[in-house]
């Protein structure tokens, strides 16, 4: 199909038209003249819902810490059970996410997962008003949150067929950090939200923990309606379940998932445990500064994408693990002095970190299987190519979804590091032990699979690529 039959296959769909029948954003024509306008406005509303989607998430790590104000009496290490879970079941629930966007649609499934978020917000909305609620109750609903953890998986994995080669670091890292700000902005209003009574009916209380769930019931529904009427699906991101569990045989998924548990995985996970770390190890500061970290790491991301675009995924990833060991052991010398200022300085260096990590490491994943399929057809004609290139999009989207549900597992992870390290030593320099050396592991990934000269996929190379050498 020509360019010109492609703009028109486009245009004649409205713009909240379902089915996108031909899509080839890689020819500059059609990309010019009709793709970018198009990708620019599924972008905007998958942020949209995304961003609510990771504020429903990380909801409970603002809420638990306040439960003993309103009458509830649950453990430290129960409540840190409670930031915990929601990180758990929205790790588990990226990956049918990520199948739903080739089964039904980019459009249709961000409609469909907005909708879900009623479920964790009402839930919180009716229970928080009851203090003899048993725990168990309250970590079922809790867990819910999870939800909006899956949006995440989906929304990259749609997003990422949409945009060319030349622009998914930026775009990805983009609508990624649209998502990953929803932490910081549900850190930073609810706080405020829960102490205004009209929400919840005008009921004369110091806190209306009840607030964070309702709050977020309007927003839920214009992200519901506006990727109704402004989204597309489509065709060319259909593959069949086989195609994308297949994925899970290659070797380079498991090391890039391994990866971005490192980057997103302690993104996520330190975000969600933040709030309740601060008051556990620093009770005397009474200013909300949790918001810090994940608006200091949303806004790095996208300039990780960026910067892995011009200079190579794999030299900002080898380096920025570098840099998270860094800053987790001045984390813990903090500790050992006490200083709230130390402390404070390293986990927002390590938030900077994790932000530029998950722009970088998400870059690299379309690179390395667009590098292993042109070097398969390598020498079969143009047909070959193009097929090999089509082959390895499918391929990177579904790696992309697979990846993200195992870094999600840091949000369950790194929480519950925290309680258990308080539980057994009465502090939290064990975990930080622990992620010390995972990040050193990292490293060692990064440079034996990617970054040294002898590794494979640094001899992957072809003349078609855009990167630089070693820029996976």
């Amino acid at each position: 199909m020509t360019t010109e039959n492609r703009r028109q296959t486009v245009q004649a769909r409205p713009a909240g038209g379902r089915w996108i029948a031909d899509w080839n954003p890689e020819d500059p024509a059609f990309w010019r003249q009709t793709g970018r306008r198009v990708a620019r406005r599924n972008l905007f509303w998958s942020i949209l819902a995304e961003n609510i989607g990771f504020s429903v998430w990380l909801i409970w790590s603002v809420v638990a810490p306040r439960l003993s104000k309103v009458g509830f009496h649950y453990t430290t290490e129960q409540l840190f059970s409670l930031i915990a879970l929601p990180g758990l079941l929205g790790a588990l629930m990226r990956f049918p996410y990520t199948f739903a966007v080739p089964r039904f649609g980019g459009r249709n499934w961000t409609i469909v997962s907005a909708m879900l978020l009623f479920i964790p917000t009402s839930g919180l909305a009716l229970l928080v008003r009851h203090p003899e609620t048993p725990f168990w109750t309250m970590a079922l609903v809790a867990a819910t949150a999870g939800l909006g953890g899956g949006n995440f998986a989906s929304s990259m994995a749609n997003i990422s067929f949409f945009y060319p080669d030349r622009d998914k670091g930026f775009a990805l890292g983009l609508n990624a950090a649209g998502g990953n700000i929803g932490v910081s902005t549900v850190q930073l209003l609810i706080p405020i939200v829960m102490t205004v009574p009209i929400l919840s009916g005008g009921a004369r209380r110091a806190l209306h923990v009840e607030n964070a769930g309702l709050f977020w019931m309007p927003l839920i529904a214009l992200a519901a309606l506006g990727a109704a009427r402004f989204m597309n699906n489509l065709s060319a991101a259909r593959s069949s379940f086989r195609d994308q569990v297949g994925v899970t045989r290659r070797k380079h998924t498991w090391v890039m998932a391994w990866l971005y548990v490192g980057t997103f995985g302690s993104f996520i996970g330190y975000s969600a445990a933040f709030p309740l770390l601060l008051k556990t190890q620093f009770p005397q500061v009474t200013l909300n500064l949790a918001f810090l970290g994940a608006l200091v790491g949303s806004i790095a991301r996208p300039l990780g994408g960026k910067l892995a675009d011009r200079i190579g995924g794999t030299r900002v990833t080898l380096w920025n693990f570098v840099l998270m060991g860094m800053a987790t052991l001045g984390a813990i010398v903090s500790l050992h002095q006490h200083a709230f200022g130390g402390f404070l300085a390293m986990f927002l260096a390590l938030f900077v970190t994790t932000g530029l990590g998950n722009g970088s490491t998400f870059r690299m994943i379309p690179v390395i299987f667009r590098r292993e399929h042109l070097r398969a057809a390598a020498g079969q004609g143009a047909a070959a190519e193009a097929r090999a290139l089509e082959t390895a999009r499918r391929e990177s989207a579904a790696v992309l979804g697979f990846t993200s549900a195992v870094g999600a597992c840091g949000g369950y992870l790194i929480p519950r590091s925290f309680g258990a390290s308080i539980h057994a030593t009465g502090g939290v320099e064990l975990a930080l032990r622990v992620f010390l050396a995972f990040y050193v592991s990292c490293v060692a990934l990064t440079w034996w699979f990617y970054a040294r000269k002898a590794a494979p996929a640094a001899r992957a190379g072809t003349n078609s690529l855009a990167e630089p050498q070693l820029g996976i």
